[in-house]
């Protein structure tokens, strides 16, 4: 949707952030549009999507997830990206 974005995952805490990367320090991350983050989150909400309310947080994956709740979760963020 081009949109900058960068972000990174360690087992299955995973995170984002809206620029270019990488996001190395808490410094990077200050640089992030945590404004565009903010719209973002409150979009997916919106549809259901219940995520980490801050662009300094991580979200989690877990056995609980399904593949179609992952599938699904994309599309919602695809669509909410091109809303942006």
């Amino acid at each position: 949707a081009g949109h900058a974005a960068t972000g990174g995952y360690a087992g299955g805490m995973w995170g984002f952030f809206f620029c270019d990367g990488p996001v190395t320090c808490f410094s990077d991350a200050e640089k992030a549009d945590a404004a565009k983050f903010g719209r973002w989150h409150r979009a997916m909400l919106e549809r259901g999507v219940y995520l980490a309310p801050s662009t300094f947080e991580a979200g989690f994956m877990s056995l609980a997830h399904t593949d179609e709740d992952i599938d699904r979760t994309i599309e919602i963020a695809k669509e909410v990206l091109a809303t942006l």
